[in-house]
């Protein structure tokens, strides 16, 4: 079953994607805690993106999307972690470029979304 294109579930899904390719850097490394951390609340942006889809009600889609925000946040501060502290020798700003991406997506589609609906 083939869905419809949706740029903030594939970017979301394609992140963490991504992020596994790194999680598994991290690894081989050693670096056992911040790479779980990092992993899962990176997955969990696009599982929210994702429930976000099926939400029964705005104020539920809105809550799903906050909660992927949250979690793009954390994702954002754990990517900073590994960069400044230098616990692997790997370049992250393309991953930060994607995370910034990300977040100004889901605050857009909040924001928008949060606005009161015009009256027809």
């Amino acid at each position: 079953m083939s869905q419809k294109p949706n740029l903030i579930r594939d970017k979301t899904f394609e992140f963490a994607v991504h992020i596994a390719t790194l999680y598994k850097k991290l690894k081989q490394e050693r670096e056992y805690q911040i790479g779980n951390q990092l992993f899962r609340s990176a997955g969990s942006i696009g599982a929210n993106v994702e429930e976000a889809q099926a939400a029964q009600s705005r104020k539920d889609f809105i809550s799903k999307i906050s909660i992927a925000s949250k979690e793009a946040r954390e994702t954002r501060f754990w990517l900073r972690v590994i960069e400044k502290s230098e616990l692997i020798d790997l370049d992250l700003s393309s991953f930060l470029n994607e995370i910034e991406d990300i977040i100004n997506i889901i605050t857009k589609i909040i924001k928008t979304t949060s606005e009161p609906v015009a009256a027809k």
